[in-house]
């Protein structure tokens, strides 16, 4: 729906709910902070996103920034199953704000280094059984596993550097991991880079 919102694919007469004026003030926000918007065209068209009644209002706000900028977060709930299988999301990912994971005998990777973060949280409801569930980080990242339980496995966090960094997305894990791992770490770095 994000993308509708933006890219006016939904009828521009649509009436636009709490959630979608919330989703547009976000990607003014991440915009002004990029340095797309002065502070007085952030406060304008923050006002214009509260008391707008429809999607085509809202569009209107976001249609001269860029894509990237623009690009509203995704869904608020992704579910994932998999059974003998690995699981990837990476190369600029939309964060959702919850993710409900069920796996068994396969790993899932979820790369945040090039990931597009549009909320402060994510909670991830995690049902693993023998594998390993790989959070790839970058600084502002923070993971939080201390809900998760584990039985027969273990857990490996390395910091992403940069711990004076602004928090931009703290990782809640619930749930549990049996015969499985955690591993929390920045992405490898290769020789000549």
């Amino acid at each position: 729906m994000a993308a509708e919102l933006l890219h006016t694919e939904t009828p521009s007469g649509l009436r636009a709910s709490h959630a979608d004026r919330d989703r547009v003030v976000e990607v003014l926000t991440g915009a002004a902070g990029d340095g797309r918007l002065t502070p007085e065209e952030l406060d304008e068209r923050v006002a214009a996103a509260l008391s707008a009644r429809t999607f085509g209002e809202l569009a209107v706000l976001t249609a001269d920034l860029p894509d990237a900028a623009a690009a509203a977060p995704a869904e608020d709930v992704v579910r994932m199953e998999q059974r003998g299988a690995s699981a990837t999301r990476a190369d600029g990912w939309a964060v959702p704000r919850r993710m409900e994971i069920e796996s068994a005998w396969g790993d899932v990777t979820l790369d945040f280094t090039s990931a597009v973060i549009a909320q402060d949280a994510l909670r991830i409801d995690l049902d693993m059984r023998g594998g390993t569930l790989r959070l790839l980080t970058r600084p502002g990242v923070v993971v939080d596993a201390d809900s998760l339980v584990i039985g027969y496995g273990e857990t490996k966090v390395r910091s992403a550097g940069d711990l004076g960094a602004p928090v931009v997305l703290r990782v809640e894990i619930h749930g549990r991991l049996t015969m499985g791992r955690l591993e929390v770490r920045p992405p490898r770095r290769w020789f000549g880079r």
